[in-house]
């Protein structure tokens, strides 16, 4: 088990040599922007499905509980925006 989990980046660069290898290709002068595209795709994706499970738990809350699962959804969306802040501060 990996104690120190990989960051993003580390993710994204991983993926592009996985891609040029399977492509038998180089990146050369553009792995910066593919490893950005590939860090963008995942952040999407990540965001995407995380709302999609805040969709599925609020479809399946009681009455007295939807009030506390839309308070929570503002709250998921209030994080997003700031991390996708963050990141995009970040590049």
């Amino acid at each position: 088990m990996n104690i120190h989990p990989k960051s993003l980046r580390d993710r994204a660069e991983a993926t592009k040599i996985k891609i040029q290898n399977i492509l038998d290709i180089s990146c050369s002068g553009h792995d910066d922007q593919v490893i950005k595209a590939i860090e963008q795709a995942i952040i999407e994706a990540l965001l995407e499905e995380r709302d999609r499970c805040a969709v599925i738990a609020f479809k399946h809350s009681c009455g007295e509980d939807r009030d506390k699962a839309h308070k929570l959804a503002d709250e998921i969306k209030r994080v997003r925006t700031a991390l996708v802040t963050n990141l995009a501060s970040m590049r």
